[in-house]
């Protein structure tokens, strides 16, 4: 599995558009502050929704218009959001793959859309009154409190895939390496 994607990011590097991002002056700064910016709007809209749902913030307005009214700015900038992630992938694709942290992130991004499936289902199914009250349903608090989890870790891995610890050139061969997906003697640093 690791070569299959090791093999695809050198292709995807092998593209003159990606280099260009990467090498760009300005553009690739540009991408990196809008998927943060972004990030900061759909995370500030869904911790919001989740904290609401907790029985923490904004007790005295029904938790499901609440949600409904936060969930299109937090679609926006989730959108973006995925938009310019994608492309700084696209920009250096080869150490992003090689990277413990990007597949961390990867993964916990799987976790929270599954989270995140499960928690509006949830809030479609549950039955009574618990839309005017302080808290939700426990199984919606659960789903609150994963998301805020899951989130939380996804930004720190984010900001850990800008650093180096664990990059292929620098590990020594073993448990490292294999987490971080490095083919041995491939290496394109």
């Amino acid at each position: 599995m690791n070569e299959l994607l090791y093999n695809f990011a050198v292709w995807l590097d092998s593209h003159e558009l990606s280099t260009m991002l990467h090498e760009s002056y300005y553009m690739y700064n540009w991408v990196e502050s809008t998927h943060v910016l972004t990030l900061m709007l759909c995370l500030g809209m869904l911790f919001l929704i989740d904290l609401r749902m907790m029985g923490l913030a904004f007790p005295n307005i029904p938790a499901n218009s609440f949600a409904n009214r936060l969930n299109i700015p937090m679609l926006i900038g989730f959108s973006v959001m995925v938009f310019t992630g994608l492309w700084l992938f696209y920009a250096v694709p080869v150490r992003s793959t090689q990277s413990v942290w990007f597949r961390v992130k990867f993964f916990l991004l799987i976790a929270a859309a599954i989270n995140a499936f499960l928690f509006h289902k949830n809030m479609i199914n549950a039955s009574g009154s618990w839309a005017t009250d302080i808290k939700a349903p426990k199984i919606i608090r659960i789903g609150a409190s994963l998301s805020l989890l899951f989130w939380m870790a996804i930004v720190i891995c984010g900001r850990f895939i800008a650093y180096d610890w664990f990059d292929c050139e620098y590990t020594e061969p073993g448990l490292s390496q294999f987490l971080s997906g490095c083919i041995d003697g491939q290496t394109l640093f």
